[in-house]
């Protein structure tokens, strides 16, 4: 299983944009939704679906935070009527932020956000032995930019099984800004990457809770470790949320909450969960486990 899941936060169109990401790619599919009642910011549903080798989770819980390009999925293709295809369909009432074409970094390359806001990177890769594979890609921005690297060195010795894969640097001149370091870096983990890079020009918009890394665990004193290593905003601690000192936020949850969402059978005990998680601020492991 994959070690981060990225999670997506939408005003009212979880379920629609779910839908749609998995009539377009292949091999995908809507796993659960559950309705969740009572919230801080009412009704909400909650979606898990497949993106080919990427699980994702996201949610309908109001408009109060909106995706950005600061982190996008990177999508290589190994077929470049299959670029075509994928961004006639997902580019659709959306914004173009490098056109589709040849660049030095790839022969193939467009980068979009869609009509629901979600930045996409698409990329031909002739070599590559699957038609598509899904990676998350965080663009440090704002004030995070020359964070990359820190980022990297960083998380590669918390995360289980982590090693740096490839890196390469802005060339002297390249970036607008003197602060942009990494042009290109990735953190491999089991089963994913993940595709970190500095903003050579500085970037209009930074990470919020729009987009989130999930991480999904199975004893207290895994939860407690990733929350004392993670967080550094100690007013952002709400029900397993934390945010980083780069401003990315992660949530850290019991892989068997996220189970039992996905069980019918569970649905009562949830309810005394659910109520039970609205008070905890760091996310109790045992009572959750109890409750369920």
């Amino acid at each position: 299983m994959q070690t981060l899941i990225p999670h997506l936060w939408y005003d009212k169109e979880a379920l629609e944009a779910a839908r749609f990401y998995t009539s377009v790619f292949p091999e995908s599919q809507l796993d659960w939704t559950y309705h969740l009642s009572d919230t801080p910011s009412g009704d909400a549903q909650l979606v898990q679906f497949r993106l080919v080798n990427m699980t994702l989770a996201a949610i309908s819980a109001g408009p109060y935070f909106h995706l950005n390009e600061s982190m996008s999925l990177m999508v290589q293709v190994s077929k470049k009527e299959e670029v075509d295809r994928l961004y006639q369909s997902l580019s659709q009432n959306g914004k173009v932020f490098m056109p589709l074409g040849e660049y030095p970094f790839n022969a193939y390359y467009v980068w979009f956000e869609d009509q629901y806001g979600l930045s996409w990177q698409l990329l031909y890769n002739s070599e590559q032995t699957v038609s598509h594979h899904l990676e998350i890609c965080l663009l440090f921005s704002k004030d995070q930019v020359g964070s990359a690297e820190d980022f990297l060195q960083k998380y590669v010795s918390l995360l289980p099984g982590a090693e740096l894969g490839q890196r390469s640097y802005y060339a002297q001149g390249e970036a607008s800004l003197p602060q942009a370091k990494l042009n290109y870096g990735e953190l491999v983990l089991p089963n994913q990457k993940l595709i970190v890079m500095d903003h050579g020009y500085g970037g209009e918009n930074g990470f919020n809770e729009a987009f989130s890394l999930m991480i999904y665990v199975n004893s207290p004193e895994e939860m407690a470790a990733y929350y004392d290593a993670f967080s550094s905003v100690k007013e952002a601690e709400q029900c397993g949320w934390v945010k980083d000192e780069f401003d990315i936020s992660w949530q850290i949850v019991p892989q068997k909450l996220m189970e039992a969402y996905g069980n019918p059978a569970q649905a009562d005990r949830l309810k005394a969960v659910n109520a039970a998680i609205l008070e905890m601020k760091r996310l109790d492991y045992q009572r959750i486990v109890d409750l369920l």
